[in-house]
């Protein structure tokens, strides 16, 4: 065990028990040990050959292999470097046993990415496909293996069996799993019985029986794609049956015999192609007609295109008649917020059909040049997390502004709703607007502090990736203003103490709101709810379960949650240095993000609430890459 000897851990394996790789700071060891602090194996001790003789490397490989190699110092020609250890000594046996003993998304995919075949030689991952597969790319068989027949909405049929069965056939394969995911079992069968049930099955791609029992008595898995974790053991005891689609050389065969020069056909064919290509010519002629007399209509109802495009921004400018037709004279609210109320609207398809109209009634009035040299700084800001503007309308006392539309509404609707989103769909959507807010803070040409970030300004596109909306609206800052005085900005429980205080508002009022966000998203409640009095306010409550050691207690209720205790932790951790009262002690956005990839490794957080709180600083050495 290790107890009172310093070590920094630097990876996690992905094996089932949960193997850590380590530096012994005292000896300079490299050590592999359980999560349980079992040493499993000194990799840098009693190594062969003897180090006096030989230089050593080590590597992590991206497959998550750590291997130490060895090399002569004086070698005598064709030496080349050698493996002298590596771990795990089986990486695809690895990869299987952990998502077999933590659930199967917790190591995604396999070294051999979907669809693709890992076997373990020389402790790397030798990747391959299934029959009736090829590679995605050929260059990197890491990438995985994609289905040669895509299939065709023909094939099945509504009740889901496969529509002319006689098109397919199976290819047998031994020595290979997959042991998760198995979406349809029935026992007892036998081999072809088990072939016949994945045949007529339209969602089967994969079935799987033991080798030995063919007797009736044995089990049969059927699988669908995509599939991962497959892996290859000459000590499995099952066939795999792939169906892949028929040859077809016969049908071509058929179809060649048919073609037989005729004289008459090709004088026939002369002639229709010259009766299309003049109904081509008329049917073209008159669709420009069509379209000349349809924009002439449109011009007379009143919807007229907008009048000029920004060539800096690619903004279009908006009439106030144009919205309010595309609005059906705000007809559809969406929502209302700190600034206006929000409408939905329809324009021609270049626009994408749909948009989201922001009607800027509470905005502060300083003029037509400002608001457009405000928008045009909104317009520069392109980032996949942030919803984008498609334009505006500064006509006389109107001020709109036109984005695109959200088809899954906002991240509070969504979080706060039944059921409740996955753990993963969170982790996601945290990570998606850390990486949006660290762009607005750092990379954008114009700094800009959002100033309410809460769930309600989350929007979820149709792929639910995770958009940040209204940013830019409170305050924009130059670049020789990084701080302001001003009233205070936000939502009640999510708004950070400085705005309480005679002290400068900087970026990391939008860390604290964050902060704040990230602990709804862990627990998916909302940030004060007065009805469950001690745990009323969640930022004390969730201190209060961590620094308690009870963090499976935020949720309760979470299985998936609860099944992933070392990330939850490490979002807790987060979180926590997020709402910190100084501003001092909020790591930057940047870091924050970098902290939820794993780049950067989580210190413990101190207090939350400490007496000195204001006078205490911490330096940006605290959060150092892994």
């Amino acid at each position: 065990m290790f107890t009172g000897k310093p070590y920094e851990e630097y990876f996690s394996f992905p094996s089932g028990n949960g193997s850590r790789l380590a530096f012994d700071n005292d000896t300079g060891d490299i050590l592999v040990w359980n999560s349980n602090g079992t040493l499993v194996d000194n990799v840098t001790k009693d190594v062969e050959p003897r180090p006096g003789l030989y230089y050593y490397r080590a590597t992590l490989d991206f497959y998550g292999v750590f291997t130490l190699y060895y090399y002569p110092r004086n070698p005598s020609g064709g030496a080349s470097w050698s493996v002298s250890k590596a771990w795990p000594p089986n990486i695809c046996g690895a990869f299987v046993n952990s998502a077999l003993s933590v659930g199967q998304n917790r190591y995604g995919i396999g070294p051999c990415g979907c669809n693709g075949i890992c076997e373990t030689i020389d402790a790397r991952p030798n990747c391959s496909c299934l029959p009736g597969f090829s590679f995605l790319d050929d260059n990197n068989h890491y990438a995985g293996c994609k289905q040669d027949y895509a299939g065709d909405p023909g094939d099945c049929s509504p009740d889901g069996s496969t529509i002319r069965e006689d098109r397919f056939e199976f290819q047998n394969i031994s020595f290979v799993n997959f042991p998760l995911s198995d979406y349809g079992i029935f026992h007892p069968a036998t081999g072809l019985e088990c072939q016949q049930s994945c045949l007529r099955d339209c969602s089967c791609a994969v079935s799987i029986y033991p080798t030995t029992k063919n007797n009736g008595d044995a089990t049969c898995f059927k699988k669908q794609l995509p599939l991962s974790n497959w892996y290859r053991d000459a000590n499995l005891d099952s066939t795999v049956l792939v169906k892949v689609l028929k040859s077809d050389a016969s049908k071509k065969q058929r179809a060649a015999s048919k073609k037989k020069p005729a004289t008459r056909n090709n004088q026939a064919i002369v002639i229709l192609s010259v009766l299309l290509g003049t109904f081509v010519v008329l049917a073209s002629i008159s669709l420009i007609f069509f379209c000349l007399f349809r924009r002439r209509l449109h011009d007379l109802s009143g919807v007229r295109s907008p009048s000029r495009r920004d060539l800096e921004t690619n903004l279009q400018f908006f009439t106030y008649k144009d919205l309010e037709h595309a609005t059906n004279r705000f007809s559809e609210e969406l929502g209302r917020g700190a600034f206006g109320t929000v409408y939905k609207g329809e324009l021609p398809s270049i626009y994408g059909n749909r948009v989201a109209v922001k009607k800027l009634d509470k905005f502060a009035q300083d003029g037509e040049r400002e608001f457009t040299t405000e928008v045009k700084v909104i317009g520069q800001t392109h980032h996949k997390n942030l919803v984008r503007l498609i334009g505006y309308c500064d006509e006389a006392e109107h001020r709109l502004l036109v984005y695109e539309f959200m088809q899954n509404g906002s991240l509070s609707s969504f979080l706060f709703g039944v059921p409740r989103p996955s753990w993963q769909q969170r982790l996601q959507i945290a990570s998606m607007v850390a990486k949006g807010l660290a762009y607005l803070h750092e990379e954008c040409s114009k700094q800009i502090i959002h100033c309410d970030i809460k769930p309600q300004n989350i929007l979820l596109d149709e792929s639910f990736t995770a958009k940040i909306s209204d940013f830019g609206l409170a305050k924009l800052l130059m670049n020789d203003k990084t701080r302001t005085k001003t009233g205070i900005r936000g939502t009640k429980g999510y708004v950070a103490p400085e705005w309480f205080r005679n002290t400068p508002v900087t970026v990391k009022v939008d860390v604290y709101s964050f902060g704040v966000m990230l602990l709804e998203i862990i627990c998916c409640r909302r940030c004060v709810e007065v009805e469950m009095e001690e745990a009323a306010i969640l930022t004390d409550w969730a201190f209060q379960c961590y620094s308690e050691g009870m963090i499976g207690k935020v949720v309760e209720n979470d299985e998936e949650a609860r099944n992933d205790v070392e990330t939850l932790e490490m979002l807790l951790k987060v979180a926590i240095w997020c709402v910190q009262e100084d501003p001092l002690l909020r790591p930057s956005m940047r870091i924050v993000a970098m902290m939820l990839e794993g780049v950067v490794q989580v210190p413990n957080p101190p207090c939350l609430f400490p007496p000195n709180s204001m006078s205490m600083s911490m330096s940006v050495s605290s959060f150092e890459c892994c």
